[in-house]
C-alpha cells in the first residue's frame, strides 16, 4: 500500500544524489542546462568583443589579436561540444513532445551524445592546428 509523503518527512539525507544512482534523464536534462547557461554566457561575451568596434579599429583589432590565442581556440572548441549537444537534445526533447520515441529515452539520449561526439571529434580535429600548432 502506498502512502503519501509530505516534505517535512524527507530529510536530506534521504535522498540519494550520488552521480552513479542518477537515472539517465536527471544527467540528460542537467547538462541540457549547463550547456545552455554556457552558450549564454558565450553569447555576452561576444557581444562584448563586437561592440569593441564603437571604439574604433584599433580596439577592436586589439581585442581580435587577443582572441587568436590557444586558449580561446580551445574554449571555442568547447563551445561546439555544448553546441551540438545542446542541439541534439533539443531534437530528442522536441520529439518527446510530439510522441516520437517516448518510451525508448535511454537510447535517443546517447544517440544524441554519440552525435554530438562524432561532432566534436570532426571538430577537434579542425581545432587542433590552432590549440597546438
Amino acid at each position: 500500500m502506498y502512502r503519501l509523503v509530505t516534505t517535512r518527512e524527507v530529510r536530506y539525507s534521504d535522498l540519494d544524489l550520488w552521480p552513479g544512482r542518477i537515472r539517465i534523464g536527471m544527467w540528460a536534462w542537467l547538462l541540457h542546462r549547463v550547456t545552455g547557461l554556457a552558450m549564454v554566457l558565450y553569447l555576452f561575451m561576444h557581444i562584448g568583443v563586437i561592440s569593441s568596434v564603437l571604439w574604433g579599429t584599433r580596439s577592436f583589432d586589439a581585442v581580435m589579436a587577443t582572441l587568436k590565442a590557444p586558449v580561446f581556440a580551445a574554449g571555442e572548441l568547447l563551445l561546439i561540444a555544448a553546441g551540438l549537444y545542446h542541439g541534439l537534445n533539443g531534437v530528442r526533447m522536441i520529439l518527446f513532445d510530439l510522441g516520437i520515441g517516448v518510451r525508448s529515452q535511454k537510447a535517443l539520449f546517447w544517440g544524441a551524445v554519440t552525435l554530438a561526439a562524432v561532432g566534436f571529434a570532426w571538430a577537434a580535429k579542425v581545432f587542433w592546428p590552432l590549440i597546438f600548432g
